[in-house]
């Protein structure tokens, strides 16, 4: 049986494509366990410094297996959200940038997968959306919670309570994606923003993104005093030494990661 979750490294970063196009990459056991996988070893490769997750075909990821929660006992819908929680957890905290290249439908679970990427870039044929409520349900992968937090309240209870798809530059209007781009272009578009950002000083990337997170989990005062523990370790590393050097000698900064 062919992958269903498709891994491709070079030059540091990996590029994860979710290969089910028949079931336009409807989420089920099998792919969360390929994306488990497939996370799981790229955190463990010390040569990856970012990932791009996207889907083959004309979705990203169209939802959850409908089929196969159709006859799901209550105690089994329970365990399979709390998996879709770990999985999608497991990627949120991932220790370097991962973008979500959202091709095409992006909808119920495949909004939520997006969502727990660290950013969004979107084609200009994607569309977004939590429709679970028109098949009497609500999200179980993360939706209510991940939502709110990108969008605000009043504009995830528009998409949570009508259920209704929007096209990818609403998405982008209301903050859900950071850009969007010509269908040709998405994968390219997501290298270049990747190779920008990775030009920085690693380890400040990862501490910028794990304070961002204490923030946002913790409060603002426990973030602020991560914050200043964070800024300390960076101005005794070999990085921070480098970075205000070179500025200091108006020369480009030659990174090492220590």
């Amino acid at each position: 049986m062919a992958e269903i979750v498709k891994v491709h490294v070079e030059a540091g970063l990996a590029m994860v494509t979710i290969d089910r196009p028949e079931a336009l990459n409807a989420l089920n056991d099998e792919t969360l366990a390929g994306l488990e996988a497939a996370f799981t070893a790229l955190g463990n490769d010390k040569s990856v410094r970012a990932v791009i997750l996207t889907g083959a075909g004309k979705a990203f990821v169209a939802g959850a297996d409908i089929k196969a929660m159709a006859e799901n006992t209550p105690r089994e819908a329970r365990a399979f959200a709390r998996r879709g929680h770990q999985v999608f957890s497991l990627i949120e905290d991932f220790p370097h940038p991962v973008i979500a290249a959202v091709n095409g439908f992006a909808l119920g679970g495949g909004c939520e997968l997006a969502m727990a990427c660290d950013l969004r870039i979107a084609s200009e044929k994607a569309r977004a959306g939590q429709p679970e409520v028109k098949l009497g349900i609500i999200p179980g992968f993360g939706g209510t919670g991940r939502l709110p937090r990108l969008v605000g309240r009043g504009r995830a209870l528009e998409l949570l309570l009508s259920g209704d798809p929007i096209a990818a530059a609403e998405a982008h209007r209301i903050g859900l994606v950071g850009a969007v781009v010509p269908q040709a272009e998405l994968l390219s578009y997501s290298r270049a923003w990747l190779a920008k950002a990775l030009a920085n000083a690693p380890l400040a990337l990862g501490l910028v993104m794990e304070a961002v997170d204490v923030g946002l989990e913790a409060g603002l005062e426990a973030g602020l005093r991560f914050e200043a523990a964070a800024f300390a370790l960076c101005a005794a590393t070999g990085d921070g030494r480098e970075g205000t050097r070179a500025f200091l000698e108006k020369r480009r900064p030659v990174f090492a990661g220590k």
